[in-house]
């Protein structure tokens, strides 16, 4: 299994706010090794990569399955939370779904992450 990196920050949502106005603004350039998806709180971020979401995530990039029904008999978990879940890790750049033969097949985009954070403001 090749790892593929995934750069998470963690930053409130009025400093991202502000960051993003300065991106928009020419500002503030973000550099290549930044960040690309953001988290509000570690919470948040504890939350979406939970225990349970990892070891989904395991078996997706193990076990490849072709269907959600397929990835529901791999889990035991309910196709209804699968999808939910499977949606959110999509939204974080973590999972892909992809449509094919009328099935969705999600396939693992990051297998590893590196987690920047600071207490003060970063907005640029």
């Amino acid at each position: 299994m090749k790892s593929k990196i995934l750069h998470v920050g963690i930053m409130n949502k009025a400093d991202y706010i502000k960051r993003t106005i300065a991106i928009a603004k020419g500002e503030h350039t973000p550099k290549a090794d930044e960040p690309k998806v953001w988290f509000e709180s570690i919470k948040s971020l504890a939350q979406v990569l939970s225990n349970e979401n990892q070891a989904l995530l395991k078996i997706i990039d193990e076990k490849h399955p072709q269907s959600l029904s397929e990835l529901e008999s791999l889990t035991g978990r309910k196709k209804s939370n699968l999808s939910r879940t499977l949606k959110t890790l999509e939204r974080y750049g973590i999972v892909k779904l992809y449509k094919e033969k009328n099935s969705l097949v999600p396939k693992v985009q990051a297998t590893d992450f590196r987690v920047e954070f600071g207490l003060g403001s970063s907005a640029a």
